[in-house]
């Protein structure tokens, strides 16, 4: 009966032990199936505090993020957007490149409360940023309004441009540039934002602002687009916004360039036709710069 009673201590003993090393195996696993879950949670581009810095240019707070290492690659995003607007770009060209996407003046996280607004001070940022961040010379991926920065850029600051991809830009704000339901439309939106914003609607001001950037600029010069040292990818949708004869005069205006027109795509293939946007682009970047010529074979 003592042994007995013994045995059965022995085994309540060892089937607790065996219980609380079960528990403490569950509650391990469990606590390391939640922390997998945590790391694999997607990173939010534009609101990755991880990754997000400000620095001061010229008189505000310019918000930036950094991904990846290697050469410095500069994304610009267009009107009304911000470094989200480039998602489907980091996480391809920041596997070999330093990637630093930034959110212009005026949008995304960069705050600008001055009444105007012009690409030539948005390029002027970009720059005074690339001079803190100690890039001497950068690739630049612009689409729209980032495409229009990153020729001026490329202009004004040659040194700091090592190749561009312009995606959709346009050098004038006239009425050959847009198809014309599509400028049709736009002066449509202007006129009733600016109404709304005389009428007193200040919370539309800042939209405003961006839309008046588009309709009285940008001016870049055909000899400005001559002086550009930089070889560059200038890029357009068969279906774009921007008229295709207008692409071609910015194609044949600078003296390195190469011409890409995305079949089946919109002002928007960065994320519309991203595989094909982004693979053309680095392929651009990667091969030594050529115009080659049909005539010689």
């Amino acid at each position: 009966m003592i042994l007995f009673k013994h045995y059965q201590q022995r085994t309540v003993l060892i089937n607790s032990m065996i219980s609380g090393v079960t528990y403490f195996l569950l509650f391990l696993l469990l606590t390391t199936a939640s922390s997998c879950r945590e790391k694999e949670k997607p990173v939010v581009y534009g609101k990755n505090s991880t990754a997000g810095k400000y620095e001061m240019v010229n008189g505000i707070k310019i918000y930036y993020e950094i991904y990846g290492e290697g050469k410095p690659l500069l994304l610009l995003h267009g009107n009304g957007g911000s470094i989200y607007s480039m998602r489907d770009q980091i996480p391809y060209f920041s596997k070999q490149y330093k990637v630093i996407a930034v959110d212009s003046r005026g949008q995304g996280n960069s705050k600008d409360e001055s009444d105007s607004l012009s690409y030539d001070m948005m390029a002027t940022d970009v720059n005074a940023l690339m001079n803190q961040l100690k890039i001497d010379s950068a690739y630049v991926i612009g689409q729209s309004d980032g495409a229009i920065v990153g020729l001026m850029l490329a202009a004004q600051y040659p040194a700091k441009v090592k190749m561009l991809a312009a995606m959709a830009p346009n050098t004038r704000p006239d009425s050959v540039v847009l198809y014309p339901q599509v400028e049709a439309a736009s002066i449509k939106d202007f006129t009733a934002y600016q109404d709304s914003v005389k009428a007193g609607f200040k919370a539309l001001a800042g939209k405003f602002k961006l839309m008046k950037l588009m309709h009285d600029h940008p001016h870049i010069s055909t000899t400005q687009l001559q002086n550009i040292k930089a070889p560059v990818l200038i890029m357009s949708g068969d279906r774009d916004v921007i008229q295709l004869n207008h692409i071609i005069e910015i194609f044949r205006a600078i003296p390195k360039s190469n011409l890409c027109v995305l079949p089946g795509s919109t002002h928007f293939a960065l994320r519309q036709n991203t595989e094909v946007f982004n693979e053309t682009i680095d392929r651009f970047f990667s091969r030594p710069f050529g115009m080659p010529d049909s005539f010689v074979h």
